[in-house]
């Protein structure tokens, strides 16, 4: 009987906002028997003006806390991993394709950083976070997650949103600080070209570029309304172009990919997640090589060395060459 309730609570308190108690009972009537529990309906309608009385007005969360029998209680470690796992899954529930991705990006996200050799809390907030960061899904409607076509501009910025949307749900959680930092980061790219904020280069520290690239690969190998999953060798392959390009961490990357069992490469990673090549560019743009110079002297194109200079700035969260400069000594990336 309780979930009868939530099934009608969910649906007519939309319609109380939009139309009033009048709608709201028009359209619990309609669906009764189909729907609704024709009994829950009967009560509702029987007495829908004190149900509804101030409802709209008054916050949700706080009363929810005023009800809540334990609400001084504090959780332990393992008591609040369960229900960050519940949360996950509830949102999962949301959509069909999505089911398990919360546990399997939490799973992957922690095994990637004690692949990259963080520490247990690390490890421990890279679980959490990866448990919860997709919450803010919840806020937008299912006919734009489920749309096999191309989504227009509004549809656009309302996904956009549900990492900023994710932040504000958590944020109401005292104690819950540290992961939802870094879950609402889930969706940001070290290019800028990321949301909801467009965080970029050193604004992201490693937490976040590895939850960002597990999240990614593991949406990879999931089906979507307008793709088909893909294998996980051609997942793998797209992680290293972006990672090439920019977008991700090269390092985060490698540890995603050799957590989720890829032959990869371990060694000691660059600094800020440079990539080799991108180190080479750096030691010549500190030498005072111009563009066309490092060009000539590493035998590749102008504009090949053009944005292997605007990674490395991003990177390194620097606007100029003689920021980038001074970055490269105090990395100890120079040869004196």
């Amino acid at each position: 009987i309780e979930m009868h309730i939530v099934h009608l609570a969910d649906v007519v308190e939309v319609h109380l906002r939009a139309g009033g108690p009048a709608t709201a009972v028009a359209v619990a009537r309609a669906r009764r028997g189909t729907q609704f529990c024709p009994r829950v309906v009967q009560v509702f309608d029987e007495a829908a003006a004190e149900i509804t009385a101030g409802v709209l007005e008054q916050d949700a969360w706080s009363a929810a806390l005023a009800r809540a029998p334990d609400g001084n209680d504090v959780l332990s470690d393992p008591e609040l991993d369960e229900l960050l796992r519940a949360m996950g899954d509830f949102v999962d529930l949301k959509c069909p394709f999505l089911l398990g991705h919360s546990k399997h990006v939490a799973d992957l996200a922690a095994a990637a950083g004690r692949y990259r050799g963080l520490s247990g809390a690390h490890v421990e907030l890279l679980y959490r976070a990866g448990l919860v960061h997709g919450l803010g899904r919840m806020g937008v409607p299912n006919q734009i997650w489920e749309k096999p076509g191309p989504l227009t501009t509004a549809e656009w910025e309302r996904v956009r949103m549900y990492p900023y949307l994710t932040d504000r749900i958590l944020s109401r959680v005292d104690g819950l600080e540290s992961v939802v930092a870094l879950a609402r980061t889930h969706r940001e790219r070290l290019d800028g070209s990321g949301y909801p904020n467009g965080l970029r280069g050193a604004e992201l520290h490693a937490e976040s570029r590895i939850l960002a690239a597990a999240e990614t690969y593991q949406r990879l190998l999931e089906p979507r309304p307008h793709r088909r999953a893909l294998t996980a060798e051609d997942a793998a392959a797209r992680m290293r172009r972006d990672a090439r390009a920019g977008r991700f961490d090269a390092e985060a990357v490698e540890a995603v990919l050799g957590a989720a069992g890829h032959r990869t490469e371990r060694r000691a990673p660059w600094p800020a997640g440079l990539t080799g090549r991108e180190v080479e560019v750096l030691g010549l743009v500190a030498l005072g090589y111009t563009n066309r110079q490092i060009a000539a002297e590493l035998h590749i194109t102008h504009k090949t060395t053009r944005n292997h200079v605007e990674h490395l700035y991003t990177k390194l969260g620097v606007h100029n060459r003689t920021q980038a400069g001074l970055a490269a000594i105090d990395l100890g990336l120079m040869p004196w």
